[in-house]
């Protein structure tokens, strides 16, 4: 089943690579043709914002793009599990689906620390793909933090 969304996390992957001194994270929307509606890598330290995580800045990309703030037929796909903030956003942007790689067992939520997505008190449950080219998603986050220490 991975293999379906193997050239949706390449791309988001490219984005993490773009994220420069910011941790890098990939974010892409796709359509149910996976056809990409939007893509962002984290943004924080380009921009002093907190918010300016990869997810959130996909999704108010692909609201604008779509003139809509309802996503329901689009596919998140994301190097790293979204956290709490993003999960928030997934659920508020009514995303049925969430696709990601490496999971993130200090601040994931959608799965690992926390489960807001899938959490039916939020709204509709999200469906989740977990280990999406998880090696190379995870590799991304370790070579970044090996060479900060």
């Amino acid at each position: 089943m991975t293999n379906t969304w193997d050239s949706a996390m390449t791309l988001a992957l490219a984005e993490a690579n773009q994220s420069g001194q910011d941790v890098p994270v990939g974010a892409v929307l796709v359509d149910p043709d996976g056809n990409v509606v939007s893509t962002a890598h984290n943004e924080r330290e380009a921009t002093g914002d907190p918010t300016a995580h990869a997810e959130i800045l996909a999704i108010q990309r692909a609201g604008k793009a779509s003139s809509k703030w309802r996503l329901e037929e689009l596919t998140l796909v994301v190097t790293l599990e979204p956290c709490v903030m993003c999960a928030g956003a997934i659920v508020a942007a009514r995303i049925p689906r969430v696709v990601f790689g490496a999971f993130d067992e200090r601040v994931g939520g959608a799965g690992s620390r926390y489960d807001l997505v899938r959490d039916s008190r939020l709204g509709s449950p999200v469906e989740v793909i977990t280990g999406v080219m998880q090696d190379q998603c995870s590799k991304v986050l370790k070579d970044f933090f090996e060479k900060r220490r």
